[in-house]
């Protein structure tokens, strides 16, 4: 892939979160394609994302993601993102990498890093604290 390829990629995958349109999410994905992400109970095929992205725009309706970097090398993309929403009355900002293996242009695997510890505690109703405290 050429630069200008990836650059186009990126560009085409931001603008889909833009719009949480399925047809443009499914547009970027091979039918065989695989999503891995932490967030749901499965792997995920490119042929279901028109209706995954109902399922999230449903379930998170004031969800924005942000892109804030990307580098690439050969056929694989990787895409640090932000997202924010609110969880439980209380804002939650979220930062992962998605790594992505595209084939002819099209996503032929993704891969999710994101930890998942403040949505599920925010969900279980509890605060979110860290892990350690630094009284230095």
């Amino acid at each position: 892939m050429t630069d200008q390829d990836v650059q186009e990629f990126v560009t085409r995958f931001a603008a889909a979160w833009a719009s949480r349109d399925g047809k443009a999410f499914l547009a970027l994905w091979h039918p065989d394609g695989v999503l891995h992400s932490p967030l749901y109970d499965r792997p995920v095929r490119g042929e279901e994302f028109g209706q995954l992205t109902d399922l999230v725009r449903n379930s998170a309706p004031d969800l924005v993601w942000q892109l804030l970097d990307w580098t690439s090398r050969g056929d694989v993309v990787v895409i640090e993102w932000q997202t924010t929403r609110i969880v439980a009355g209380q804002r939650l900002d979220t930062r992962g990498v998605d790594k992505f293996r595209l084939r002819e242009g099209r996503i032929a695997e993704e891969r999710v890093y994101t930890d998942t510890a403040a949505l599920r505690a925010l969900r279980r109703g509890e605060a979110i604290e860290p892990l350690m405290r630094l009284d230095l």
